[in-house]
């Protein structure tokens, strides 16, 4: 493997975004006044996602409902990430900043779900204890593209009622379900649930390819649904992407879950790992190398499966058991498996390269990106931005650096 130079660059993503969320909150939960009584209990939901200023939302929130006379709450939605325990969800809510000081309110976490009813299909409904115990539920969720599925409703609300909700029994039975009966599943326990439970209203937030809040929207029950649909598209039409339709070697310095469910965003690589769903067309990449798991993470280490290679460094921070029921929960085991890991991120670099001989170095293409949430700014090299698309340099070649023990040294 001969140096590698990669040169910074700069894609030019759709930014709209709020410039002041708290006033923007309490404008969209007005809609919920006639369906707020004094001194009732409202459940507030916060799932597993990295959801940028999510601590300033839920405390807005808060604010809100308390202006109105009800007594919110915050309690746990995220499925069976956190190993499903009661110390596992506190961990993860922790890392996003989600605790009592910071959403000013108390969160009441529990491992327990109680059956609510059953689908004409046969799906059960589960509901969190602690949300069952109020007087009204409101959902809060960002509405993306799901990483296992595509179709008219994706990572949102309709999700979080289901399966954030549903904890790791209404997970399990969800993700167990090939990608299309995931979706049909989430779907009709969605109208049961809206049919069955005291849901108030929805949250739906958009972020932009930067992160930032491009839109914040209230959801009634009653058109949940549909809404929901609009504004995946609108979530889609502001999703961030690869600047080049093929590749040879990504590196990912870091994973984890709070930059994806999956750890890296299946649609930024253009891989699915689903048994019998066809891989997306674009991107195509031969090799990618993940470095780092995330402190956020938590030790859970699923989507790991989705690379080509990595670390041992990385792999000495997998906790293996949280990594292993949130695969066996989703059902997508390959997801999980473990690729080489030759030892330092020169080594597998190395890997990389030998893994495409015959192909010429010139003609090799290469690029470097910080995680699958953030590729607005990138790192090419020469022969990859000759072919890339709405990209800009910002920087000079700069040879790629390691320690003495061959660990990959921060970009500029």
């Amino acid at each position: 493997m001969n140096d590698i130079s990669l040169i910074k660059v700069k894609q030019t993503f759709s930014h709209p975004f709020i410039r002041e969320i708290d006033i923007e909150i309490f404008k969209q939960l007005r809609r919920l006044r006639f369906s707020i009584r004094p001194g009732m209990s409202v459940a507030v939901t916060a799932g597993s996602r990295g959801i940028n200023g999510i601590p300033l939302i839920l405390r807005t929130i808060v604010k809100a409902l308390r202006a109105m006379g009800a007594e919110p709450f915050i309690v746990s939605a995220m499925g069976s990430h956190g190993g499903g325990t009661i110390t596992g969800q506190r961990h993860v809510l922790d890392h996003l900043g989600i605790t009592e000081q910071s959403t000013e309110t108390d969160i009441r976490i529990t491992s327990k779900a109680v059956e609510i009813g059953t689908t004409p299909s046969g799906h059960t409904l589960y509901l969190d204890a602690e949300a069952a115990k109020a007087d009204a539920i409101l959902l809060v969720n960002r509405i993306k593209p799901h990483t296992a599925f595509r179709d008219n409703l994706g990572s949102g609300l309709f999700k979080m009622l289901t399966v954030g909700l549903g904890k790791v029994p209404g997970a399990i039975q969800v993700h167990r379900l090939s990608s299309e009966g995931m979706y049909q599943a989430i779907v009709e326990m969605g109208r049961h649930a809206l049919d069955k439970l005291a849901v108030i209203g929805g949250l739906a937030i958009i972020e932009n390819g930067c992160e930032k809040t491009a839109g914040i929207e209230m959801l009634l029950p009653s058109e949940m649904e549909s809404r929901e649909m609009e504004l995946l598209l609108y979530a889609n039409s502001l999703l961030p992407r690869l600047p080049l339709r093929q590749l040879d070697i990504l590196i990912i310095e870091e994973m984890g879950k709070n930059f994806s469910g999956t750890g890296v965003d299946t649609n930024i690589i253009g891989r699915w790992k689903i048994t019998g769903l066809p891989e997306p067309d674009s991107p195509r990449i031969a090799r990618i190398i993940v470095l780092r798991l995330s402190a956020a993470s938590d030790g859970n280490a699923n989507g790991l499966g989705l690379a080509d290679l990595t670390t041992r460094k990385l792999v000495e921070a997998i906790d293996w058991n949280a990594t292993l029921i949130n695969a066996q929960t989703t059902g997508f085991w390959e997801r999980a498996f473990c690729p080489p890991f030759p030892g330092s991120d020169r080594d597998a670099l190395e890997w990389a390269f030998r893994g495409l001989e015959g192909k010429p170095y010139k003609e090799i293409t290469v690029a470097r990106i910080r995680n699958t949430l953030q590729i607005e700014e990138l790192w090419l090299n020469e022969t990859a931005f000759l072919q890339a698309e709405g990209c800009e340099k910002i920087g000079l070649p700069e040879t790629l650096q390691f320690t003495n023990e061959g660990d990959l040294l921060p970009s500029k």
